[in-house]
């Protein structure tokens, strides 16, 4: 008998992972300023020194937070396959720095291109993964209330917008879990297998206008259900009330990263030779 596929995980996202840690007790404002801040970093100089530091501190805060590795989901083989067909197609666009093999003069820069973007794009993805590892949903309406504050004095509706977002995040993961029900009871039905090809376009069809009339059923359905459960709780003011402050940790944390974003620039412009750029 051959052994069981292993079974793919899929994303955890917008669910803290169970549990304490230094990381788990900051504010969740520090969290999404220091998000902002690397990502400012990033988008104006993103090149390899910068990008290896903040994939250190990814790291670091990994293992702060106790994340685990099952909360990774598993790639697809193809998502493999696109990044080998990437590197390939970009490895042929050359330029500097060359190498030599045997007789071959190669230009190694499309590839080193391509490997920096991909680079890039996964240390982000690392930290908009540790915010939603590490912090509440319901934590992250308030600290923009209060990030946002100072807007109010141009009549900019703070409130209203951390409200959105914060229904938003908490309507994300019910209506996943919603739709993934409604995708196994679609695989449930029996299937009639019609003999043209005219007939299976129309099945399909139909089908794909069956989940969307039920997907906005459901979507509704909660979003009533919400709306009940916040009226029954005083009301939206309540959701971006909250007494959570920055405190030590907070300062402390925001110092090291504030050092790290002015070690990464001072890297790119005081020594642009020691780095490869985009």
């Amino acid at each position: 008998m051959t052994a069981p596929a292993a079974q793919r995980r899929s994303m955890v996202l917008l669910r803290p992972v169970p549990g304490t840690s230094p990381v788990h007790e900051l504010w969740a404002g520090t969290k999404l300023i220091v998000v902002a801040l690397i990502g400012v970093v990033l988008t104006i100089y993103p090149g390899w020194v910068p990008i290896g530091l903040v994939a250190l501190l990814v790291m670091v805060t990994v293992w702060l937070a106790r994340i685990p590795r099952t909360v990774l989901p598993s790639v697809p083989r193809l998502v493999w396959v696109l990044l080998l067909l990437g590197g390939g197609t970009a490895a042929l666009a050359g330029g500097e720095p060359f190498i030599d093999i045997a007789s071959v003069h190669l230009g190694l820069g499309g590839l080193l291109n391509f490997l920096q973007i991909t680079a890039l794009s996964i240390v982000l993805l690392g930290l908009g993964g540790l915010v939603s590892w590490t912090t509440n949903v319901a934590e992250i309406a308030p600290a923009v209330a209060t990030l946002g504050r100072p807007l109010k004095w141009l009549r900019i509706p703070v409130d209203e917008w951390a409200v959105t977002l914060a229904l938003g995040l908490r309507a994300f993961p019910m209506l996943i879990d919603e739709y993934r029900v409604l995708f196994a009871a679609r695989r449930l039905r029996p299937k009639v297998r019609p003999e043209t090809r005219r007939e299976r376009s129309r099945q399909r069809r139909a089908e794909i206008v069956d989940l969307l009339a039920a997907a906005i059923t459901v979507a509704l359905r909660r979003g009533d259900e919400m709306g009940d459960a916040i009226t029954a709780r005083g009301g939206v003011g309540q959701i971006v009330a909250s007494p959570a402050r920055p405190g030590r940790a907070d300062a402390v944390a925001l110092l090291m990263v504030i050092a790290m974003c002015g070690l990464s620039l001072w890297v790119e412009v005081a020594t642009p030779l020691a780095t490869h750029r985009l």
